[in-house]
């Protein structure tokens, strides 16, 4: 996710004027990150089956879910990508449930794990159980649910990672791997694991 200086910090200008109030600003950083939203969504949507969702669709639906939130607190681009990605998430798992709330696991929509930041041995995941999970581990450990979310949803690398969570790189590191173990372990006792 390489981007240069220039460019980060005209993301990170817009982003402080966007959550001053200044609505110009918002319009102007789209364009800006609208490539690296299209990545997100395309990461997003890798892997998934019975999925009608196309990546510009979910920048879309991610995109009104972000204009409608009464303010943004996003300190730089990283920052940014991962309350985009964390909103993308939403969309798949809102569309993901009203699919399945006929009959839990009919048509269910799943993801695959990019080898990079897989859970270990899990090739695919039901995405409905992982929000699940997701959400049983921020009430055990927060920071750790937003690791999963900015490295897996958001593609972010550890430094990356590190950077927006204001922690060490070794940190991400140990809670990334002590995260993914337990999430294994959660997704094993479902019947989509």
């Amino acid at each position: 996710m390489a981007v240069d200086s220039a460019s980060s910090n005209q993301v990170t200008e817009l982003l402080a004027r966007w959550g001053a109030g200044d609505a110009a600003a918002r319009e102007a950083l789209i364009p800006v990150v609208y490539n690296e939203l299209r990545r997100l969504a395309r990461r997003c949507l890798a892997g998934q089956h019975h999925q009608t969702l196309q990546s510009t669709a979910l920048v879309h639906e991610a995109y009104l879910r972000l204009v409608g939130q009464a303010s943004l607190r996003a300190e730089s681009r990283s920052h940014f990508l991962a309350i985009a990605a964390r909103l993308m998430r939403e969309v798949l798992v809102d569309q993901a449930r009203s699919r399945n709330a006929a009959k839990r696991g009919a048509n269910c929509i799943t993801i695959a794990f990019d080898e990079a930041v897989a859970l270990p041995k899990k090739p695919e995941v039901d995405l409905v159980a992982l929000d699940d999970a997701l959400k049983t581990l921020t009430e055990l450990d927060p920071r750790q649910s937003q690791i999963v979310d900015l490295r897996f949803f958001g593609g972010l690398s550890i430094e990356e990672t590190s950077q927006v969570l204001e922690v060490s790189p070794a940190t991400v590191k140990r809670e990334w791997a002590t995260a993914r173990l337990w999430l294994q372990r959660e997704l094993r006792g479902s019947q989509f694991a």
